[in-house]
């Protein structure tokens, strides 16, 4: 993937992020429109306040799936994603180890409004600086881990779209719209099936305007076990290139 792909969309983000993600550049603000099933959705965003106060840490394997409609491809990254703390003080960090099945190390970490990409085999580190953009960028973590209820209520229309089983876990399936129209430039909707139990996504799907999308899932989630302080610190030496954005 392309680094502006690996940037803007963990969150165009990590974030993926990302999310994740990450990936990572995604942009809102928004509000929360009723639904018919509204008493579930309801039920669905308390669970997700109770299980985001309890949230403190996940580590997952992630995949992530960019189709491109045009050319009908889709490329495919796969590594370990680390999601601890949550709104302000998130931290993320994603170690992506294969492109297309073959090895390509990269490391994406965001921290404070920071976004930092590695890219070991070229030793070039790239920092985006959030500046007013940062609770833009925190609004689209909220969709990875932690998240709570009240936090997708201020950022996304939210519809209701049932329950589903995802991997043995009954996920809520929540579609979500921005209304605002830099955000839909470059995401139409984005879908989530999120565990309310845990505050914690199994799968999305970003939509963009072209018809490529984004799908990103999300297994083998360890929640709340400590990680090490190391994961958010990217090596570098004195004949690292660093690029400022």
């Amino acid at each position: 993937m392309q680094l502006k792909k690996c940037v803007s969309r963990f969150g165009r983000g990590v974030a993926q992020a990302l999310g994740v993600a990450i990936g990572i550049f995604l942009c809102a603000g928004m509000g929360w429109a009723q639904t018919p099933a509204s008493g579930d959705l309801n039920r669905v965003l308390t669970q997700l306040d109770a299980a985001a106060a309890k949230f403190h840490s996940a580590k997952a394997d992630f995949q992530w799936d960019q189709f491109e409609r045009v050319v009908e491809s889709t490329d495919t990254q796969a590594g370990v994603i680390y999601y601890e703390g949550s709104g302000p003080a998130a931290r993320v960090a994603i170690d992506i180890e294969t492109a297309d099945g073959q090895p390509s190390k990269k490391t994406i970490v965001y921290s404070g409004g920071v976004l930092q990409f590695f890219q070991p085999q070229i030793d070039q580190l790239t920092v985006f600086h959030a500046d007013d953009k940062q609770g833009q960028y925190e609004s689209y973590l909220t969709l990875g881990f932690g998240g709570s209820g009240s936090d997708l209520k201020k950022s996304w229309d939210i519809a209701y779209r049932g329950m589903e089983s995802i991997d043995g876990v009954q996920t809520a399936k929540l579609d979500l719209v921005s209304k605002e129209a830099s955000v839909r430039a470059n995401f139409s909707h984005v879908t989530i099936w999120v565990d309310p139990t845990r505050a914690v996504s199994l799968k999305q799907i970003l939509y963009e305007p072209s018809g490529d999308t984004r799908t990103s899932y999300f297994r083998n989630i360890e929640y709340n076990k400590k990680i090490s302080a190391s994961v958010f610190k990217i090596k570098t030496n004195s004949k690292t290139q660093v690029i400022q954005k």
